[in-house]
């Protein structure tokens, strides 16, 4: 037998962020309901498997919103094997985000250190920690693919400056954590892109710039309290019906909203044909060219923040500065 020598120092690079990291990964198994067929008692029985991170010592553990779509409860496994029932805090499907909580001590709790993800650049190496089926961590590695990429939520709502990586992703490995070589989270896995569903060297993850921006939120207001300008635009038709330049061409605004009261007015029907409204292009200086785009922009801001929006009307630019109000959805 001839022995081995040292490992080389991207492999022990490797073990290093998995000893770090897994104890903070766990399996979340999505619960729903079932009639007992003889008793017809109703009990709770699992419908699917994820993963998830922990993410304070108070117990929350983020995951994918897919994760546990339409279940009726949770269970949470740490890496020690212990278990726990949990409790939805919050969770924001546009972006394909949860908040669970579990009741664990303190002492399980070993939260992931957070990265960023503004300073990304493609061909680093990323790792992916996965706990799909609760029994044990896997890991795999590559590198960043691409940026700026945009997915798809559930809500069919654009995920804009996703993060994709040839590190092999599979369905139970949703929720969990994408890693920089420094064992700091930059992402959450969150979707494959193959006819199978299965792991085809196209990996999606959620960049950790926009999960530390809404994890917060939820945890304190227990669902994404959006930001509202008070207004409806039309679709990229209407632009190119009208003539107008790309932006969101505003088809209704609120009464008493703060677009209202800033005085922006929509496009309508009159007795001469369409009387000029206004088109915002964009908001405190990025370009939006749809209502998706705007949204994106205002989520970034609280109900209450000021914002400088870049309206077009009849071939005049001018700039407005509006403070938001609370959403009602």
């Amino acid at each position: 037998m001839t022995p081995r020598g040292v490992l080389g120092a991207d492999e022990l690079n490797n073990i290093a962020v998995f000893k770090a990291v897994s104890p903070s990964v766990v399996n979340i198994t999505a619960l729903g309901l079932e009639r007992d067929f003889f008793s017809l008692n109703v009990q709770q029985v699992p419908q699917g498997t994820g993963t998830g991170f922990v993410w304070d010592t108070q117990g929350h553990v983020v995951t994918n919103f897919h994760v546990i779509q339409g279940a009726s409860g949770a269970r949470v496994t740490l890496a020690d094997q212990s278990s726990y029932k949990a409790e939805l805090v919050g969770a924001f499907p546009d972006r394909d985000i949860a908040v669970l909580k579990i009741p664990a001590p303190v002492a399980k709790f070993k939260p992931v250190t957070v990265g960023t993800s503004r300073d990304l650049q493609v061909g680093q190496k990323v790792y992916a920690i996965g706990n799909p089926f609760g029994l044990d961590q896997t890991l795999t590695t590559g590198i960043v693919s691409a940026l700026n990429r945009e997915i798809e939520s559930v809500t069919h709502r654009t995920i804009k400056g996703a993060i994709q990586t040839d590190a092999a992703i599979n369905p139970g490995n949703s929720g969990g954590p994408l890693l920089d070589s420094a064992g700091r989270l930059i992402g959450v896995n969150t979707a494959i892109y193959s006819p199978s569903g299965a792991s085809a060297g196209i990996g999606f993850a959620i960049p950790v710039d926009e999960v530390n921006r809404i994890v917060p939120r939820l945890i304190r207001d227990g669902r994404m309290v959006r930001p509202s300008l008070g207004v409806t635009g039309g679709g990229p038709e209407i632009n190119r019906a009208l003539g107008l330049p790309k932006g969101v061409a505003l088809v209704r605004v609120q009464r008493n909203g703060p677009a209202a009261k800033a005085g922006l007015k929509a496009f309508s029907r009159g007795d001469g044909g369409i009387l000029a409204g206004d088109v915002i292009t964009a908001v405190d200086g990025e370009p939006v060219e749809t209502q998706d785009d705007m949204l994106t922009a205002l989520e970034r801001l609280q109900p209450g923040d000021s914002c400088t929006l870049s309206v077009w009307r009849s071939g005049a630019t001018r700039k407005l500065t509006v403070t938001l109000a609370e959403s009602d959805d």
